[in-house]
């Protein structure tokens, strides 16, 4: 299994010289995670963006990054807003992969409970499902297809 971080609010940090959250270019959050995990995972870090900044160019490096990986499980840290469109690029593509999706919507480092729940959530369904694309996050896991957010009350839901 690999998990590759793209970024997100999930790993957004206060900066507070400017004063706003942004997006760093590591993956703290995610290496804080797993330090307490019973489990070695290998971890990489690609595009480092708010999913709103991201473009068809971001979800090709995507794309190419899992399809050249040696793995055929991933998790994909995903900023909430753009994560369906990656994971429609993903599944796309036609990869005998798994590929489960995951983020937050209250940066790690502001309240470790949620990014901590969906990507450990991620990593179980991960292993258990067949290759496919899948979105794990607010307790609600399943095809790409089926769980999307709803920006009118700041949650994913089955659809």
């Amino acid at each position: 299994m690999r998990i590759i971080n793209t970024g997100g609010t999930f790993n957004k940090r206060y900066d507070p010289i400017r004063g706003e959250l942004f997006v760093p270019k590591d993956d703290l959050a995610i290496k804080t995670i797993l330090s307490s995990l019973a489990t070695d995972i290998s971890l990489e870090g690609i595009i480092y963006k708010d999913s709103l900044e991201m473009d068809v160019d971001d979800r090709i490096i995507l794309g190419e990054t899992i399809a050249v990986c040696e793995e055929d499980v991933f998790v994909v840290v995903h900023g909430t807003d753009t994560m369906d469109l990656s994971a429609e690029y993903v599944a796309g593509l036609g990869l005998d992969k798994t590929v489960v999706f995951t983020g937050a919507m209250v940066p790690f480092h502001i309240d470790p409970i949620e990014a901590t729940a969906n990507l450990a959530m991620a990593i179980g369904y991960a292993r258990n499902v067949s290759a496919g694309v899948y979105i794990a996050i607010q307790g609600v896991m399943g095809s790409f297809k089926e769980v999307k957010k709803n920006k009118s009350i700041g949650k994913f839901e089955y659809v």
